[in-house]
């Protein structure tokens, strides 16, 4: 009797009715993440055939997430409404289904001409898919557990997603080359095909006074909501010194690792000849490394130093993992990086907290939507400036000896990011919940 209500204490009992959800998401992270560190290989052996450095995957890469952060300001959102007013389950069949496609591709030929077939519908499967997989399930849940408990749910929902991610890397690092796509797709072909026949509607469409509007109006007016809504957040984070600062912390924090995560393992493969298996390797690094920290090392840590101090250190590490990553001399170092994954993932959540504690309950969704949106513009900014920058340091023409000077470069966006931290005056937290509301809570406009 004791364990069980352990169990019910812990956040686990609370999981029991999203078992039909969790279970297929769990299997497309695993499939998505699989893919990751044999995509390096493949598109370099297309498109550069023989080399092992392929600045023409570099640029493709970095188009692909410019493209992909534009067109998802619009998308997210969108997609959200979608899911409120038509239900979550067709939301969530239509974006884990976009996946298949481009994987699909892979699978069958990985010639010049399928590489470049890949990247056009992966880029849409990309503004479909990444990020409101996550939403549409984060809703799902709050439709079926308790308020009270949605905090343990929400946080073994991204324990569960890392553990995917760490999964996905094991079996990418045993399983042959030639298998990895075919186990993929059949993964992927079963997660819609288990929601279709187990996941149960939590929504029931409302009739709405703009039901008889045409999808394209309908478009213009969630944009010009949206619109509005930001325009409000933004004055309610520039109001406050607390989040005017996370603000800037977020912005070039993102700037730079986002920059690092779209060449890295282009780096790698170009400098010291790394295949799916080295790749594989240092994604589990950093994905086991995650789980620790966020799950065991900060609610241990923040009661004592509080989440201004994490914050700092983890920006420290992730200095270090990128002027490591930028000034490896030798095959060893990049894993010596990967090991400050444990600490710099700690960024995210510490974030997170800084903005909760700095706005009023009524507020929360507006400060950490607008700040999400500044994460968003660095993201699709920084590969503008790290795929020429690398290509360019990666080829004989470069103007000295430093391979990695991009990286280096993107360490000096993370220094920054550390200086506007250190001078967060976090005092000013408890006085926010004063704050009068510039706008009804986002999540009632639907």
């Amino acid at each position: 009797m004791t364990r069980i209500m352990e169990w019910k204490n812990c956040g686990l009992w609370e999981l029991k009715p999203l078992i039909h959800l969790l279970l297929p998401l769990c299997v497309h992270w695993i499939a998505e993440e699989m893919t990751v560190s044999v995509l390096v290989d493949v598109t370099t052996n297309a498109l550069c055939p023989g080399q092992s450095t392929c600045s023409e995957a570099i640029y493709i890469n970095g188009l692909q997430q410019t493209i992909v952060g534009v067109f998802k300001m619009v998308v997210l959102p969108l997609l959200g409404q979608l899911a409120d007013e038509y239900g979550r389950k067709p939301l969530l069949l239509l974006t884990v289904s976009t996946t298949i496609f481009p994987f699909a591709l892979l699978a069958i030929n990985q010639s010049k001409e399928f590489v470049y077939a890949y990247y056009v519908i992966r880029t849409i499967s990309y503004i479909i898919s990444q990020g409101s997989i996550f939403c549409i399930a984060v809703a799902y849940a709050a439709d079926v557990v308790n308020d009270s408990k949605r905090a343990a749910a929400f946080s073994w929902i991204t324990g569960l997603f890392s553990a995917s991610h760490v999964l996905g890397n094991f079996l990418a690092r045993f399983l042959p080359e030639k298998y990895i796509f075919l186990v993929s797709i059949v993964l992927l072909i079963f997660c819609p095909t288990y929601m279709q026949f187990f996941l149960v509607e939590t929504v029931r469409p409302a009739p709405r006074s703009d039901q008889e509007l045409n999808c394209l109006t309908r478009v213009v007016k969630v944009i010009d909501k949206r619109y509005k809504s930001m325009r409000d957040a933004g004055l309610l984070v520039f109001s406050s010194p607390t989040l005017r600062g996370i603000s800037f912390v977020s912005f070039f924090y993102e700037l730079g690792m986002s920059g690092i995560t779209a060449v890295l393992l282009y780096y790698l493969k170009a400098v010291f000849g790394f295949n799916k298996n080295q790749f594989s390797e240092i994604l589990m690094m950093v994905g086991i490394g995650s789980i620790f920290s966020q799950i065991l090392v900060l609610p241990l840590l923040n009661p004592f130093v509080g989440e201004k101090v994490i914050l700092c250190i983890a920006l420290l590490a992730s200095i270090a993992y990128a002027l490591f990553y930028g000034l490896a001399w030798a095959s060893w170092v990049p894993y010596l990086s990967a090991s400050f994954g444990v600490i710099y993932v700690l960024v995210k959540p510490s974030t997170y907290a800084i903005i909760s504690k700095a706005s009023s309950l009524n507020n929360q969704g507006k400060a950490q939507g607008f700040i999400a949106g500044v994460q968003s513009i660095a993201s699709l900014l920084s590969p503008l400036a790290m795929s020429p920058l690398t290509s360019w340091f990666l080829s004989s023409d470069a103007p000295f000896n430093c391979k990695g000077f991009s990286i280096v470069v993107s360490s000096v966006c993370m220094i920054i990011s550390l200086c506007f931290a250190c001078l967060l005056n976090t005092e000013e937290m408890s006085n926010n919940d004063k704050e009068k509301d510039v706008e009804t809570p986002l999540l009632s406009e639907s």
